[in-house]
């Protein structure tokens, strides 16, 4: 839809009307009559024959003023109505991605995947419900790093979580620091709208903090930790002695996550399974409602340039046509034969 700013300033376009109404009646003067570019036209007393401005420029005088004024009234594009970003909460993914998250003791549609091929399908789904939340993406194995800070854009957000890889941060498991980190980036954000939800297989083998003390630093900045432990606790295994039943969980340490996830006001979850895992995100969105605030405006985009350029764009056509057309005309022939002297 389009709309101006200012359209008052449209009454601008009557200025010319109204200053060629007061300007006061020409004088009549007799005098000699000569073209312009004779050489006796610059002489006083001379009155110029042709310098009255062509109706054509007049014309293009006037579309240019008007433009001008056009311009300066504003002309705007208002687009359809966008929601904002709603208040909702400040919210760090942190995930395991360590050679253990390699595992494949998950099953989809008749078919084994590993550990993060189904956090990567359900977090996916998760995110793409968290609208009006701010998303933040650490991966973790023996260091920690920021994959995604903080952001509004969900879309990029599951991008780089699809981009990420097994054993790309290390072969070892350091929750400890992975906290550390989430805990770092969400302390300055308003209080009651931190949250981390943290996904592991293992136990923590390597980093500078202990989990415990991570814990205690997270509770202290009003953290609230989600724990989930991934993996099945029976599978069975087929090696060249034939088949056995194995648990490819025993090395998760659910004490450790138990404790981190009630130290700071949140749950810990098991997810043996896809569809465990689906429902484990499913109850996180709705412990943590997203506020919605309702707030919605227009997109503007402003447009007085074109109008401005096209003005410009006519001025100094036709300011050069005449001061080409003025050099032609001014040019004195050239005067043929000498002068007799007597």
């Amino acid at each position: 839809m389009l709309s101006l700013a200012y359209p008052w300033a449209l009454l601008l376009i009557l200025a010319p009307v109204l200053l060629q109404w007061r300007k006061p009646a020409a004088q009549t003067v007799d005098a000699p009559v000569f073209p312009v570019g004779h050489w006796l036209s610059d002489l006083p007393g001379v009155t110029r024959q042709g310098n009255t401005i062509p109706r054509w420029q007049t014309l293009i005088l006037l579309l240019a003023w008007a433009l001008l004024v056009l311009a300066l009234a504003r002309p705007q594009h208002v687009g359809k109505q966008v929601q904002m970003p709603v208040t909702g909460r400040d919210l760090m993914l942190v995930v395991d991605i360590s050679p253990s998250m390699e595992e494949q003791d998950m099953v989809i549609q008749g078919r084994s995947i590993n550990r993060l091929q189904a956090v990567k399908k359900v977090l996916n789904e998760f995110i793409a419900r968290r609208k009006g939340d701010r998303l933040g993406l650490i991966l973790f194995g023996t260091e920690p790093y920021v994959q995604a800070p903080l952001t509004f854009d969900l879309a990029t957000l599951e991008t780089l979580l699809q981009e990420s890889g097994i054993g790309m941060a290390g072969r070892a498991t350091a929750i400890g620091d992975a906290v550390g980190l989430a805990t770092k980036r969400l302390r300055n954000r308003p209080q009651q709208q931190r949250v981390v939800v943290l996904l592991t297989d293992g136990a923590n083998t390597a980093g500078e903090i202990t989990p415990d003390t991570a814990t205690e630093i997270a509770a202290a900045a009003g953290i609230r930790l989600y724990t989930i432990g991934i993996g099945a606790e029976s599978m069975v295994q087929r090696g060249l002695l034939g088949s056995r039943r194995v648990n490819p969980s025993r090395d998760l340490d659910e004490n450790l996550l138990i404790r981190m996830a009630q130290q700071t006001g949140g749950e810990y979850f098991r997810a043996r399974s896809l569809p465990e895992l689906e429902l484990i995100y499913e109850t996180i969105n709705q412990l943590e409602p997203i506020e919605l605030d309702g707030k919605f405006y227009r997109p503007v985009t402003d447009l007085f340039f074109w109008p401005a350029g096209l003005a410009v764009a006519l001025w100094s056509g036709l300011f050069l046509y005449r001061r080409k057309a003025g050099k032609l005309t001014l040019t004195r022939p050239s005067t043929k034969g000498g002068a007799n002297h007597g």
